[in-house]
C-alpha cells in the first residue's frame, strides 16, 4: 500500500502566513518530518508522530519520509519558508531519483509558502519590484569561487538580490568577503535590508548603505535584500519604505 508525501512550506514565521493547503495537510498527516525548529512549529496531537533531525541530514531526511510513504503512511515533510526555495523539495526529488524504484510510485505534492525574502520585502515596500534574483551564501554544498562569480555578474546585471544563509556561526567570514566583492562589483550606495525573523516577535529590520553594511548585521535567522542602482528610499511619516521602480530608463 502506498501513501502520501507533502513537501510543504511553513511560510515565515507567523501563523497566519501558513497556507490553507498546507494547515489542511498537516491536519491529514500521520507523521511529520523536518529540521527540529520547524517541526517544532507543528501542533501535536493524537495519531501524529514527530520526526526531528538535524539540519545536515536532508537526504537522509527524504528517504526516510519516502519509506513511510511508500509503506502508506501520509507524511508531511516540512521547510521554513517555500520548500522550494533552498529546502527540502529539492532534496526529496534528489532521493527519488536515485533511490529504489518503489519510491516513484509515491504520490507527492510541494504546497508553496511565503518565503523569508517576499515577506522581508512586504515588510519595507517593494524593494523586489524589479528583476531580482536569490543566493544561497552558503558553500557547505557548492564553492565559494562559484558564489562570487554569482554576485558578480548579479551586480554586472543590475538585479536586485535575496541573500539566504548569510552568516553562520561556523563560517562567520563568508558574508565579509560577501560584502566586499559587492561593494566592489557595484560601485555605489545601494540600500541594503537586514531582514531578521520576519513575522515573529524577534523581527527586527534595518536598512543601510551598501558602504556601511557590516557582518555582523546578520545571522542564519537574517534575510539581506540588497537593492539594484535604481533602488529607492521613500521618506514616510510611518517609517521609510524602499522600492524599486517598474520601469528603467533607456
Amino acid at each position: 500500500m502506498t501513501g502520501r508525501l507533502v513537501i510543504a512550506g511553513l511560510g515565515p514565521g507567523a501563523d497566519g502566513l501558513i497556507t490553507p493547503d498546507v494547515t489542511a495537510a498537516l491536519a491529514q498527516a500521520t507523521d511529520v518530518v523536518g529540521y527540529i525548529p520547524y517541526v517544532a512549529r507543528v501542533a501535536d496531537r493524537p495519531g501524529l508522530t514527530l520526526h526531528a533531525s538535524d539540519n545536515r541530514v536532508e537526504l537522509n531526511r527524504a528517504a526516510h519520509a519516502l519509506d513511510m510513504a511508500a509503506n502508506g503512511q501520509n507524511v508531511v515533510v516540512v521547510s521554513s519558508g517555500d520548500p522550494g526555495v533552498f529546502a527540502m523539495a529539492s532534496a526529496v526529488f534528489e532521493a527519488v531519483e536515485t533511490g529504489p524504484d518503489r519510491w516513484r510510485d509515491v504520490g507527492i505534492e510541494v504546497l508553496p509558502g511565503i518565503t523569508a525574502m517576499l515577506a522581508a520585502a512586504a515588510r519595507i515596500g517593494a524593494p523586489l519590484g524589479h528583476d531580482f534574483c536569490a543566493i544561497n551564501l552558503s558553500d557547505n554544498l557548492k564553492p565559494w569561487a562559484l558564489i562570487e562569480k554569482r554576485l558578480r555578474l548579479a551586480a554586472e546585471a543590475d538585479f536586485a538580490m535575496a541573500f539566504y544563509n548569510p552568516r553562520s556561526k561556523s563560517r562567520p567570514e563568508g558574508f565579509d568577503r560577501a560584502l566586499a566583492v559587492l561593494r566592489e562589483a557595484c560601485g555605489d550606495d545601494r540600500p541594503v535590508i537586514f531582514a531578521r525573523a520576519v513575522s515573529t516577535p524577534d523581527e527586527q529590520i534595518r536598512v543601510v548603505p551598501l558602504t556601511r553594511a557590516a557582518p555582523e548585521m546578520a545571522d542564519m535567522r537574517t534575510v539581506v535584500l540588497l537593492g539594484s542602482s535604481t533602488t529607492r528610499i521613500v521618506p514616510m511619516t510611518t517609517g521609510d519604505r524602499v522600492y524599486t521602480p517598474r520601469s528603467v530608463p533607456a
